[in-house]
């Protein structure tokens, strides 16, 4: 006992005291204030590994320091300011389930709402245990009770101890790399980094990604817009008279379908149908539906997509905007864009936690008026499966919300179960799985068919509701769901269906070419009461839906800043970028640095050619400099097209969705156009219905609660 005192009272003792008290809070933390989503072991040893990293880094700063005084001065500073950054992450994630960043910091009156006075209701009994030490610790100083050592270590040593810690960090940020690839370049989430990679090491990211941005975004200016101003004025495409303005005052649903690609739809495997509903839609003379539609997403990947539909930008060439530029970006998107030129009312409904692709904080940007995540829903235990909540339970529990939104209304819905690595046990799904070899692939058949399922009751409940008279419905999907590597398993079952893929030669070995192929994803546009629609062959992508569906609704696209042009319009270029710089169209293609002809045969450039396929490639490269300059630079924040009012995310509150409908109901009274207003004052739940097990057959709808 004598000689663990004796250690306590040397600074190599006091630093392992606070260290040890340090990664005891933080894994208490982790474990009970943090919802991080631990899912297996490994986890669990980076949430171990994670505090000692940065830990040690920080307080050994101290042994740098001779002078005794000074030595216990800057490491209990340290101590202290490290001990203040986990519990205000602490205070903050209990009231936004986030956590801080320097935006958040720097807007003082947002870090104010979630940490004020009235944030000591989110004080817990076991917060004692955060500052318990430290008025131990403090006043054992002031007693003299903990003894000054004025011993201290060599230059050689404290240096040794700081090259230890930055080994251990290196680590850490390999094992946090290899558990999830591309952590830092894609930022998915900030509970990932989190999860991976400690408070600390998130804190110090964030601060940096932040003052690179502001570095980038300092120096732009209001005159580099003209460059882009110039660009869409030349490209872009006017609507076609046929089709502008036939959905106009429609309430418009947006159903994301994940990871959903273009050649499930009229696909069978081992004599099943994989799609039956969503293949109805397909071939229904009331669906626009598009054959030669591809997803352009980069490492974003979901939040690429929809960034492409809600503003007619890309993505970033690296990373996802919503997570590195989101938090401080100026959109023009759908959502505002409605709401000021047509009254309508916005909001999505997603089964995922908010602060996954940092959504909370870009739908304010953009100007969603409501957002019902996870945290409206049951989402425990075998409710959720991979990312989130099971989709046939999204749609049924979905209806309490929207049935309280006043009409007209533009609402996305964003499914999660047909996402990789595509469980789902047989309970919700009976559809026999091919046998490939590999079992991605062989998964990938039956969470697509429960998402088809999916569809089929969500439609049901419109017809029921009487939603379909009023309503179009958009069905897209956002990227692919297998990867290249995983292509040539996928092969396997075409021999099933050989008349669906005519366009593969099983006697060729697989190319980028037939990779392409694959990059279709559906885009179906199903209207009332209309019998004109059919199959298109147009070439197009996900940059390209805004336009077209402004047009549809009657509203002009020509004033926003946007770089896709209305599929429906007779102008509209078939090139469709991706956004690696390959690109696609209907005669040729570049992929990989190999042209390719509609056969996907092996070409060379020639004097036939050569107009043609150096005109796609500058269209193609254009269309992703311009979008890239608008969106690293932030330009948006310069352009005020006439009539369109910038959009303040402050407006905006998700916590409280629910609520804000029932009081915007009450205050319009008669005036009310939400679907409980127009069916007397009565809830549409029990119209709703499921064969999901999660639900009871007495009830047939969820019991779940915000």
């Amino acid at each position: 006992m004598k000689k663990f005192v004796h250690f306590w009272q040397t600074r190599t003792g006091f630093f392992m005291g606070l260290l040890t008290l340090l990664w005891l809070k933080n894994l208490l933390a982790d474990a009970v204030d943090f919802s991080l989503g631990i899912s297996s072991a490994y986890q669990v040893i980076l949430l171990i590994l994670n505090p000692l990293a940065t830990g040690i880094l920080f307080l050994g700063l101290a042994f740098f320091v001779k002078n005794t005084k000074l030595y216990y001065w800057l490491i209990m500073i340290v101590y202290l300011a490290n001990n203040l950054l986990l519990y205000l992450n602490v205070i903050y994630f209990r009231e936004f389930s986030d956590f801080i960043t320097l935006n958040t910091v720097l807007g003082y009156s947002t870090v104010n709402k979630g940490l004020s006075m009235s944030s000591l209701a989110l004080t817990e009994p076991h917060d004692v245990l955060y500052w318990l030490d430290v008025l131990i610790i403090l006043l054992l100083l002031l007693m003299g009770k903990i003894k000054l050592d004025s011993h201290f270590l060599r230059k050689r040593q404290a240096f040794a101890i700081f090259s230890f810690s930055l080994f251990l960090l290196m680590f850490n940020l390999v094992l946090g790399e290899m558990g999830r690839p591309q952590l830092l370049t894609r930022t998915f989430d900030s509970q990932y980094l989190v999860k991976y990679l400690g408070i600390d090491t998130y804190s110090i990211y964030d601060c940096f990604e932040t003052w690179q941005n502001q570095n980038v975004r300092a120096d732009a200016t209001e005159n580099q817009l003209k460059k882009i101003i110039k660009y869409h004025r030349q490209h872009y495409v006017a609507a076609n008279p046929k089709y502008y303005g036939i959905a106009k005052g429609k309430n418009v649903f947006v159903i994301h379908l994940e990871s959903f690609q273009q050649f499930l739809i009229d696909d069978k495997v081992n004599g099943q149908v994989v799609t039956p509903f969503l293949n109805k839609l397909y071939h229904s003379k009331s669906t626009i539906a598009f054959k030669n539609f591809f997803h352009q997403v980069g490492q974003g990947k979901t939040s690429d997509a929809e960034n492409m539909l809600e503003t007619g930008t890309f993505g970033l060439p690296e990373g996802s905007l919503f997570s590195e530029l989101g938090s401080t970006q100026t959109f023009q998107s759908a959502p505002a864009i409605l709401q000021q030129q047509a009254h309508y009312t916005t909001a999505v409904f997603h089964g995922d936690v908010a602060s996954f692709w940092n959504r909370d904080n870009v739908y304010k940007n953009m100007g969603y008026q409501y957002f019902f995540s996870a945290r409206y829903y049951d989402s425990k235990g075998d409710n959720s499966v991979g990312y989130g909540l099971k989709d046939k339970l999204l749609f049924a529990d979905s209806v309490k919300y929207l049935q309280y939104l006043q009409q007209p209304f533009y609402v996305k819905y964003i499914t999660l179960t047909n996402h990789f690595p595509f469980e789902l046990s047989a309970k919700d799904d009976d559809f026999k799985r091919p046998q490939t070899g590999n079992q991605e692939v062989d998964d990938y058949f039956r969470t697509a068919n429960y998402l088809d399922q999916s569809i089929k009751e969500f439609f049901d409940f419109l017809q029921k509701s009487g939603l379909a008279k009023n309503s179009i419905v958009i069905l897209y999907g956002d990227h692919y769901g297998l990867s290249n590597s995983e292509n040539p398993y996928l092969a396997k079952t075409f021999k099933q269906d050989p008349q669906h893929f005519k366009w593969y030669n099983p006697q060729k070995s697989w190319s980028s070419w037939d990779n392409a192929q694959l990059q279709r994803v559906p885009f179906m546009i199903c209207l009332p009461n209309y019998h004109h629609g059919g199959i298109q062959k147009t070439f197009g992508g996900e940059i390209d839906v805004l336009p077209t569906l402004l047009h549809l609704l009657g509203i002009n696209s020509k004033p926003y800043l946007e770089f896709g042009s209305d599929l429906l319009a007779k102008g509209h270029n078939q090139t469709v970028a991706f956004r690696n710089r390959d690109f696609v169209t209907p005669k040729f293609s570049d992929l990989n640095g190999k042209l390719f002809n509609a056969a996907g045969k092996k070409i060379r450039m020639d004097r036939h050619n050569n107009r043609q396929i150096l005109a796609a490639k500058q269209h193609a490269d254009q269309q992703l400099d311009i979008s890239d300059l608008l969106n690293s630079e932030n330009l948006l924040r310069f352009y005020h097209p006439k009539g369109f009012k910038k959009v303040n995310p402050k407006n905006y509150n998700y916590l409280t969705g629910l609520q804000q409908e029932l009081k915007l109901q009450a205050k319009l009274g008669t005036k009310s156009t939400s679907l409980f207003s127009e069916h007397g004052n009565h809830s549409l739940e029990s119209l709703y219905q499921t064969d999901a097990p999660e639900l009871t057959a007495t009830t047939n709808k969820s019991t779940s609660g915000q």
